[in-house]
């Protein structure tokens, strides 16, 4: 992986009038120039943008890592933002199934490269340092069998993929999900097993791509991998739970479980592209790492401002539980035998995940990524509303 020395503005003076030098000390100037040193060559790079934040006592020289990113689910909430996230200091190339997504990708900063989990284009991950893995089938209904072949077997393909370009970072977007098997989840951390045998076919099917990916981890041929699970990603670009939403109040669908009383663990898309962007070269290899916003809160709490960012007011109708429980285990198997495309009014891994407990203490990935929030869940409404 190449590595530029990016000097501080220490480094570099800045001329006021009378030509006295000046130091702005603690930020990298703006497009200032990085040798970078690679293959016994030295090429210059120009910076964009300002890559450090302000902050004091940092060395005058820092070490900023360049790399060639293979990233899935660019056009996804996920991958898109990872893509805005890194492309000022990386080269990203991004797997893409169609033009639009083509169009999207370019939009948030990557190169798009047309091709299939299951089909990778020729040379696709060639020279590349890392991958980020954010595509998976995460539709509320399917057939079973499809989030199999997507999520494991598209993760298993590639994995070999990566392995025989010669790529030395894997990182697997993983999911609480994948531990989930109908039970409350309180105060869980790395240690709580994965349910590879959940009945609910994404959990299983996440859980079985993530146990591929920590098995595939071998440091001794230099193939390292990394898990990020992140819990009801949420923030600016999202195209999952607040447009569902959203949808549902307005044909007056929606219902609150237990009148939205569970305790559940956030994190803002935001807060999961910073560990992303510190698994790409910190963590323990072969190893999962949680990250959220902080403590968990009430999930009435939660939802019912972030909707109002968007001017969408939730009703107060709400049903038990152990009724919307209890119709999903019924309604879910008579759509499946029915060959049914569309979902039944409540599937079964809505109405359990949705009246299930499920905090997350992130003490690991502060640990050993050095990870921190960078947005806590009030001031990104904050900034969602304004």
């Amino acid at each position: 992986m190449p590595l530029a020395i990016a000097p501080s503005s220490d480094d570099i003076p800045s001329r006021k009038a009378g030509g006295r030098a000046s130091r702005q000390p603690g930020q990298i100037r703006k497009e200032a120039a990085a040798t970078s040193f690679c293959a016994g060559r030295s090429v210059f790079h120009l910076f964009p943008q300002t890559l450090f934040s302000p902050l004091p006592h940092w060395p005058r020289r820092r070490i900023v890592t360049l790399m060639k990113i293979f990233l899935t689910g660019g056009s996804g909430f996920v991958g898109g933002a990872a893509i805005r996230a890194l492309s000022p200091a990386h080269e990203i190339i991004a797997l893409s199934r169609s033009s639009g997504s083509d169009e999207a990708i370019e939009a948030v900063g990557a190169s798009p490269r047309r091709g299939d989990l299951l089909d990778l284009p020729a040379g696709a991950l060639e020279g590349a340092d890392a991958v980020i893995h954010s595509a998976a089938y995460v539709e509320e209904w399917g057939p079973p069998a499809l989030y199999e072949q997507i999520n494991v077997e598209g993760t298993k393909h590639l994995l070999a993929a990566a392995r025989a370009a010669g790529v030395k970072r894997f990182i697997h977007i993983g999911t609480e999900a994948a531990l989930f098997h109908g039970q409350h989840m309180r105060d869980i951390d790395e240690t709580y097993p994965l349910a590879p045998n959940s009945p609910f076919p994404y959990s299983r099917s996440k859980a079985r791509a993530e146990r591929a990916v920590r098995e595939a981890n071998n440091p001794a041929s230099g193939f390292e991998t990394f898990v990020i699970r992140p819990r009801l990603v949420w923030g600016p670009g999202d195209k999952t739970v607040l447009p569902v939403v959203a949808a549902m109040a307005a044909a007056d669908k929606f219902a609150w479980i237990d009148g939205g009383a569970i305790m559940t663990s956030t994190t803002h898309i935001d807060n999961l592209t910073h560990a992303i962007g510190l698994a790409l070269t910190s963590g323990k290899s072969g190893e999962p790492y949680f990250v959220v916003d902080g403590p968990p809160v009430k999930f009435r709490a939660f939802l019912t401002p972030y909707l109002e960012t968007a001017g969408v007011v939730l009703g107060e109708r709400s049903v038990p539980g152990w009724l919307a429980r209890g119709l999903s285990n019924l309604l879910e198997p008579l759509w499946r035998l029915a060959g049914a495309k569309s979902p039944p009014p409540l599937t079964r891994f809505t109405a359990h995940i949705m009246s299930r407990d499920c905090t997350i203490r992130d003490d690991k990935a502060r640990a050993e990524l050095g990870y921190r929030p960078v947005v806590s869940m009030e001031e990104g409404l904050k900034r969602l509303a304004a």
